[in-house]
């Protein structure tokens, strides 16, 4: 059963890191730093609500650490990193109150604790507030995307065994 969950979990890894590849590849929708769909969350949602959080931690420092070695931007890692364990820990605590239903809703709140999560790393390493200005059009961004990428892994969730 082991050997089992582990294919299971690296299969879904190469699909995240697949998306997030092809991702990386479409130009932005807004000339704002830090927007994009974030699609390979759809993959993580689906492990957090399918397979339970340790599963779907996993899959994320994978995808994360693997995409930033083959994008060859490792300062990616630490945005994303922060971004991502932050989505993480929310998208957990939500789990326990919302219902299959409700998985668009969670990653709205999801994409929004990414989007702060990027944002204080930005601000730390940089040393200027000023970056704060962008952070209305991120919540706005991570609404928008968290509910596609939301209703996706809804989707997902009730048509995968």
């Amino acid at each position: 059963m082991q050997t089992h969950r582990l294919v299971r979990d690296a299969l879904l890894t190469a699909v995240a890191l697949t998306i997030f590849m092809v991702e990386a590849q479409i130009p932005a929708p807004v000339p704002i730093p830090g927007i994009k769909l974030g699609l390979a969350n759809i993959v993580t949602l689906y492990a957090l609500f399918v397979l339970g959080p340790w599963d779907a931690l996993g899959i994320l420092l994978a995808r994360i650490l693997l995409g930033s070695l083959f994008a060859g931007n490792m300062m990616v890692l630490l945005y994303s990193l922060a971004g991502g364990l932050l989505c993480w820990a929310i998208s957990c605590d939500l789990k326990k109150i919302m219902t299959l239903q409700q998985i668009w809703l969670c990653s709205i709140f999801g994409a929004i604790a990414h989007n702060l999560g990027q944002m204080a790393v930005a601000v730390a390493i940089t040393r200027t507030p000023g970056l704060l200005v962008y952070l209305p059009a991120l919540m706005l961004s991570g609404v928008i995307a968290g509910a596609f990428t939301g209703w996706a892994a809804q989707f997902l969730v009730h048509r995968m065994p």
